[in-house]
């Protein structure tokens, strides 16, 4: 398996954002707002808050998501080990995913 370029691929992500910054300004704003919110609040400190955005990055299966969060988790301090146990958190919730909606299709089965 060939592993991914991940700097090349954040500069070619940041690359296209900046197009669509120019076409959409509004657009990008919104995400920035919305990005920034935690950190308004900071109830959760910024390292939480990266480990918890990769561990949904894992989950929501977003590459460009997973080359920043886990660029900004190590910048804030995050450790391999800490980065791993996020990671284990989004299998499980995967998983557990995967198993309530077992129950569900085996409840449109029916009883046949």
């Amino acid at each position: 398996m060939s592993m991914m370029d991940w700097d090349a691929y954040r500069k070619q992500l940041m690359a296209g954002i900046g197009d669509l910054k120019q076409l959409s300004p509004d657009t990008v704003a919104g995400y920035m707002t919305a990005s920034g919110a935690g950190a308004k609040t900071n109830h959760l400190d910024a390292k939480t808050r990266e480990l918890i955005s990769l561990a949904v990055a894992v989950t929501t299966r977003c590459d460009g998501c997973i080359a920043v969060h886990s660029q900004q988790a190590v910048k804030h301090g995050a450790s391999r080990e800490e980065i791993a146990e996020a990671l284990g958190v989004a299998v499980a919730m995967n998983a557990g995913a995967a198993l309530v909606y077992s129950a569900r299709a085996l409840d449109a089965v029916g009883k046949a």
